[in-house]
């Protein structure tokens, strides 16, 4: 029994089929299994300090605030877009609580392209989903996960947190 359960654990490890088979760490350094957030919908976003698109982090605590009892936030800080996230985690989580009162859950710094992509962005950018596909383009990109782990919309950095296209999802 216990080697048919290593046996399990190494295949979702060494292929993921779920959200569910990943873990990050938190921008405070506690490990998050994503497991632990079944049967919530989950928005995952790229985010970065000094990008156009930085406001959005009032809406996504607005998101977070209004569906939370149904809706897991989580930014991803990164640094891989006109290197517009250079701080530290510390930096990070300063200026978001500072600026944007942010609660919801941070991860640390993370690549979410090339090389050293997160293994969350690898498995997101590769699932099919009604909208597309690839490489994430630019920060504030949201990916749209339903209570049962699936991918169900990917969502361009233009597109507001609160819009309606995401918020439908939500009810």
């Amino acid at each position: 029994m216990v080697l048919i359960t290593t046996l399990m654990l190494w295949a979702s490890i060494l292929n993921p089929t779920s959200i569910y088979d990943f873990s990050f760490t938190s921008i405070d350094g506690e490990q998050v299994d994503m497991k632990d957030f079944k049967g919530k919908n989950i928005l995952i976003v790229n985010t970065a300090s000094k990008c156009g698109f930085t406001k959005q982090y009032k809406d996504l605590q607005a998101l977070h605030e209004q569906y939370g009892d149904n809706l897991v936030v989580i930014g991803f800080p990164a640094n891989n877009f006109g290197a517009q996230e250079p701080g530290s985690n510390e930096d990070i989580q300063e200026f978001c609580e500072r600026n944007y009162g942010v609660t919801f859950l941070l991860s640390e710094k993370v690549e979410v392209k090339g090389e050293g992509i997160h293994p969350i962005f690898k498995f997101l950018t590769e699932q099919e989903n009604l909208d597309f596909t690839g490489d994430i383009n630019w920060n504030f990109e949201k990916f749209l996960i339903d209570k049962e782990g699936k991918l169900v919309h990917r969502y361009r950095s233009k597109v507001n947190p609160l819009d309606e296209a995401i918020v439908k999802n939500l009810k």
